[in-house]
């Protein structure tokens, strides 16, 4: 068995955040853990703890949407499935988190770009997959070979509401993608708002699940380590009360040929 990291690291310097949503961690190290440790037992002196150590604790204010991520259908809109209420990241159901998974090569089309579902057709065409219900499908864009870059937000192309109702209705209740966002960059769709009026281009995605209820796992990395199919997903959400998305240490888990060097 050989597990592939598919998660971003959570930090304070990488720039895979706009400005306004940037990580924020303050590290305690295990000198000011011993003082810590020292004030909860009086008569406790430092120098009395192995080493004169104590623990080490960081504190970390962060979004839900930081990092590698699991988005619940409450962050698209309160109602799914034409009328129920959405579930939050903690109501979703674990079993859509441990499945086989497919990727997708997106990585030639150019930034800003809106995938459709002919798009997605020809690429399970070209791999030679038909998809099966609860199979969790990853793109892989050209964003995946930006991250760490301060253009990184800007990057890859996104995946528009047919593109999404056409996952959706095979089944398929988790994407995932290695881009900041499952729609195409803001940068790019703040363009076509401004040439054409339409709001309904903003977030078109993301809204696709007002239609039919599924998660999008964003900021995953590298998916081009990934063969096509012939892999396990696993990404269970963080249980955050009544949030609209949880944090993942998303893994594929890939089966090894007896002889093959894992």
């Amino acid at each position: 068995m050989r597990i592939v990291d598919l998660s971003i690291p959570t930090d304070g310097v990488t720039p895979a955040d706009p400005p306004f949503q940037r990580v924020t961690i303050d590290y305690t190290a295990h000198e000011e853990g011993a003082r810590a440790i020292a004030a909860q037992f009086p008569g406790l002196r430092v120098e009395d703890l192995p080493d004169g150590l104590g623990w080490a604790v960081e504190t970390v204010t962060l979004s839900t949407h930081n990092g590698t991520h699991v988005d619940a259908p409450w962050h698209y809109h309160p109602t799914t499935d034409r009328g129920a209420p959405a579930a939050t990241v903690d109501e979703l159901p674990l079993d859509w988190f441990y499945r086989p998974g497919v990727k997708l090569d997106f990585r030639d089309y150019p930034d800003g770009y809106v995938a459709t579902a002919d798009d997605v057709r020809r690429e399970l065409d070209r791999i030679g997959h038909e998809l099966r219900p609860l199979e969790i499908v990853l793109m892989n864009t050209g964003a995946g070979a930006a991250f760490g870059q301060d253009d990184y937000i800007h990057r890859g192309c996104g995946f528009g509401r047919d593109a999404t109702l056409f996952l959706t209705g095979h089944g398929i209740r988790v994407v995932g993608t290695d881009a900041w966002s499952w729609d195409a960059p803001f940068r790019f769709t703040a363009r076509r708002w401004a040439e054409t009026g339409d709001a309904s281009l903003i977030w078109e995605g993301h809204k696709a699940g007002v239609e039919a209820g599924y998660c999008q796992i964003e900021k995953m990395h590298d998916l081009d380590k990934l063969p096509d199919s012939g892999f396990t997903v696993a990404c269970f959400p963080a249980k955050v009360a009544r949030a609209s998305a949880g944090w993942t240490r998303a893994v594929a888990i890939l089966d090894e040929h007896p002889g093959e060097t894992p």
